[in-house]
């Protein structure tokens, strides 16, 4: 067995069962299709690697061959490979081409094949194959005219694009898990195909000083999984947090302070939603903040007073929205926790509240364990908080 193999599904079956061609051109950023095919082939994809000669002459195909654990194919011969793998009845599911240059972007417009990728899309485009592409080249190439007709010409027709990471004066290949993330919801089931989705995630922060805050230990990798399997099950995805942005097609706000959240998720929604998910850890309680920095060495007293519930303010000004709760408890059996989180569907109207004993993990951990609770049932999921935002959003697009 090829070593790939068994590396087949090690992070996941979104791709399992899927043929993805990967086609790679002239350009130096050639040089992270190794690792690009190795985390589709994780995450259960075939991987078929075609290459032009210019891509070649950057990048071995025998690190292709690698990397895939399948011939690569660097010509067309009498097996009509183009045909096979990108024809009406043709075995890929997507043809990848990253990286794209600005060459090959107008190749493919033009029906010009004098390359293997070449050769590749226009029989993609005939049979109507899902077709990505990942541009990469100077940023003078990328933002000629020409090109960005040909860009815009090709969007018409359907074909994907993976945003490059622009610095250095360059369109530069973004992160790998961005580009494995637009194969997913390329391929996804699309079980939220037309929604609108806005998620909050993580902590909020409240201001004692100019350096002290009252915060809590939610990491919110949560609500960025499930911001995530929304966008793989082609939603159109916000998620507010304290974080750097996940991927071009996520909406990110960022926010700090509670008021911060609330203002930006208020805003949002005014915008017309269909979900609204709730895997954050808000603070609670605020306090009047000093205006100088407090100092230390004696005994500090705070006074504390309770916030207004973003939930509860979104559910009265929200009334048609569909709201999934997460629900934090401590030290309470799962017969209690199911008990209060029918209570809190009862309380907010809505189909799904996710229950979780934060006790032991679930702040701050990878691993975590919750009780996806309707009226009718209750789903028990564990594992990495990666698979426990795939059940959730599945159960989510059953009850809408």
């Amino acid at each position: 067995m090829h070593p790939t193999k068994k590396i087949k599904g090690s992070k996941g079956n979104s791709l399992a069962g899927k043929t993805i061609v990967l086609g790679i051109t002239g350009s130096i950023a050639a040089v992270r299709c190794v690792e690009l095919a190795r985390e589709l082939v994780r995450r259960g994809a075939e991987v078929q690697a075609v290459m032009t000669r210019e891509g070649q002459r950057i990048l071995h195909p025998n690190a292709m061959e690698y990397a895939t654990g399948n011939p690569v194919v660097t010509e067309l011969t009498g097996k009509v490979e183009h045909v096979h793998f990108c024809g009406v009845d043709g075995k890929a599911d997507l043809l990848l081409i990253a990286p794209c240059t600005a060459n090959t972007i107008g190749k493919i417009v033009w029906g010009i094949d004098d390359t293997t990728v070449s050769s590749f899309a226009t029989t993609a485009l005939g049979s109507k194959k899902k077709i990505l592409l990942v541009p990469a080249m100077h940023e003078s190439m990328y933002e000629n005219k020409f090109v960005e007709e040909n860009l815009a010409q090709l969007k018409g027709l359907g074909v994907g694009f993976v945003k490059p990471r622009m610095e250095e004066k360059a369109a530069k290949f973004p992160a790998v898990g961005e580009i494995v993330l637009e194969c997913e919801r390329a391929l996804g089931k699309g079980l939220l195909r037309g929604k609108k989705v806005v998620i909050v995630s993580g902590a909020t922060q409240e201001d004692i000083d100019s350096i002290r805050v009252i915060t809590n230990r939610a990491s919110g990798k949560t609500g960025r999984e499930i911001a995530k399997e929304c966008y793989r099950q082609q939603a159109e995805v916000c998620i507010v947090h304290n974080y750097e942005g996940i991927a071009h097609g996520i909406k990110n706000l960022r926010v700090r302070t509670g008021r911060e959240m609330h203002e930006a998720v208020l805003g949002e929604l005014e915008k017309g939603y269909d979900l609204y998910i709730t895997p954050a850890a808000l603070t609670d309680f605020t306090l009047e903040k000093s205006e100088e920095k407090i100092r230390g060495g004696k005994p500090l007293t705070l006074h504390l007073k309770p916030k207004p519930k973003l939930i509860e303010i979104v559910r009265e000004r929200f009334p048609k929205i569909e709201i999934v709760a997460f629900k934090a408890e401590v030290g309470m059996g799962e017969e209690r926790m199911i008990e209060k989180a029918r209570k809190k569907l009862q309380e907010l109207g809505s189909k799904l509240v996710v229950a979780n004993d934060v006790k032991e993990e679930g702040l701050g951990t990878d691993d975590n364990t919750v009780l996806i609770v309707s009226a009718a049932k209750v789903r028990k999921v564990s594992g990495p908080k990666e698979e426990i935002a795939r059940v959730v959003v599945e159960e989510i697009a059953k009850a809408l």
